[in-house]
């Protein structure tokens, strides 16, 4: 697995441990988890695979308020003790990922205690994600929002080149299909992006940072927030 969190775990635990997941490719626009529902399985990501979780609010598809990659895990809410998910977890970057029913992962957790501080470790990411998505959000244009949302992408899918339709991506910041046309010809007329028939590819990373400033940071950064023991 390329997944950090089974990844970092110490050889015996890791051996131990990963056997118990099974593996499965992931399509895009798959649904992992709904809204309000029983979570079943937990999933934790492959490089590659990245997945959206949205609100269930606006459009059909949600607004996003949260992306998960091979950082990650998708159905952290079991790990604290509930049974339902408030998001709806959309693969967005088609790849693979290990999962496990969801009983038997908290059982896992209870008798692996680096798993389980590791996935804790994983919630501090998650929540200085929302925290900073929800001023950041406040604060940038629809243009810095698409220049963050794209650093995030790229990070998490180890490559500089996306493939995602205006239609799409205005459904995950939650602004009309105009704004994301607007603000991705703005970041290519100023040699940021190159964005042609729903390819995207960054050609200035240090210049999209430069725009967003403190709204981005890579998902390892969010780690040094942690206390270490």
């Amino acid at each position: 697995t390329t997944n950090k969190i089974l990844a970092t775990l110490p050889s015996e635990e890791f051996g131990r441990v990963v056997p118990m997941f099974e593996r499965a490719s992931h399509a895009f626009g798959d649904r992992l988890q709904e809204p309000a529902e029983v979570i079943s399985r937990v999933y934790f990501p492959n490089e590659g695979l990245l997945v959206s979780l949205r609100s269930p609010m606006g459009c059909e598809k949600g607004v996003e308020i949260a992306m998960v990659g091979s950082e990650g895990l998708i159905g952290l809410p079991v790990a604290l003790g509930f049974g339902r998910s408030p998001v709806r977890a959309l693969v967005q970057g088609a790849g693979s990922a290990l999962s496990m029913e969801s009983a038997r992962f908290q059982g896992l957790l209870d008798a692996c205690p680096e798993l389980r501080r590791e996935v804790a470790r994983y919630t501090w990411c998650l929540i200085a994600q929302l925290t900073q998505g929800v001023a950041c959000n406040h604060f940038l244009t629809i243009e810095g929002r698409l220049a963050r949302w794209l650093l995030m992408a790229t990070d998490r899918l180890y490559t500089d080149s996306l493939c995602f339709t205006q239609e799409w991506l205005a459904s995950l910041l939650g602004v009309r299909r105009v704004g994301v046309t607007l603000a991705a010809g703005n970041l290519q007329r100023r040699g940021l992006i190159r964005y042609r028939h729903g390819h995207i590819r960054i050609q200035d990373r240090a210049g999209l940072q430069a725009l967003v400033a403190d709204c981005y940071r890579k998902p390892a950064d969010d780690l040094g927030g942690f206390p270490e023991e």
